[in-house]
């Protein structure tokens, strides 16, 4: 499919009126942060200028026999580059892990409903394996903040702590587990009391493997913490219109990537 840069798109998107849709973007970077773990690093100023925190991008393969997109949560923005972090679990991911600086890859973003970070707070960031990304982008967000909320990280891994010296610089208080030692609940019950004397209340941001995120929802319920949870979902579109990616909630069927991926442990039902 013939694509354009991105600022082509942007200036004809703003001419009519829209968001700039399909482009391609320079890779600046790309790495390997551990076994199956990559780091890319897209040079895009539309996304590093506008992506909130549990926003995510769709990154398009170049072979042509795999047509859906894979959506990645934006984990940090520096000037006009943008980090992404991501698991290689199949044939589209496998590819991206080739990518090197210089290459160029298909982008569409950002895209998605945000968490809702507007009131000041000790945002508790809760994330599981690939789900921590996106927290990452959330703590930077919250640390350029001057209006007294604090970031206390809760990262839980299967092993390698691959992003505790990334989210070391924006959180106030930094906490992981392994496998080995527990998951993210048995975290957050040996970090209540420091939860409960903060000098602002907890709300809790989520992101990770479905149970995980139940498990943490029945937790925050059942001490009166407000969570959001950023939902993983295998999105074919990214906005909407394949209906792809649905949830049953108590308000009936919801599409992960246009009406969340961020959802209130109340909107999911998954309150105690």
């Amino acid at each position: 499919m013939p694509t354009v840069t991105t600022g082509t798109v942007e200036r004809q998107a703003v001419r009519a009126g829209r968001k700039p849709g399909r482009r391609t973007d320079e890779i600046i970077a790309a790495s390997k942060l551990s076994e199956g773990i990559y780091e890319l690093v897209i040079r895009d100023p539309y996304v590093a200028r506008t992506a909130q925190p549990a926003q995510f991008v769709n990154l398009y393969p170049a072979d042509a026999t795999m047509a859906l997109p894979r959506p990645f949560g934006v984990a940090k923005v520096e000037g006009d580059d943008v980090t992404l972090i991501y698991q290689v679990v199949g044939a589209g991911t496998a590819e991206f892990s080739l990518l090197q600086a210089g290459d160029v890859i298909d982008v569409l973003g950002p895209l998605g409903k945000p968490f809702d970070t507007t009131k000041p707070a000790n945002y508790v960031l809760v994330g599981g394996g690939l789900g921590v990304p996106p927290l990452l982008y959330a703590a930077q967000k919250l640390s350029e903040r001057n209006d007294g909320s604090e970031v206390t990280s809760v990262f839980g891994y299967r092993d390698v702590r691959f992003a505790d010296d990334l989210v070391a610089p924006y959180a106030d208080h930094a906490h992981s587990i392994v496998n080995a030692q527990g998951n993210v609940v048995d975290l957050l019950n040996d970090i209540e009391g420091e939860l409960n004397n903060a000098s602002q209340p907890p709300v809790i941001l989520s992101c990770g493997p479905t149970p995980m995120m139940k498990a943490v929802a029945a937790w925050a319920s059942k001490r009166g913490i407000p969570a959001q949870l950023s939902l993983e979902a295998r999105m074919g579109c990214g906005y909407g219109a394949c209906v792809a990616c649905v949830v049953d909630t108590p308000n009936g069927r919801l599409k992960v990537c246009k009406d969340g991926p961020v959802f209130t442990t109340e909107e999911l039902g998954w309150e105690v």
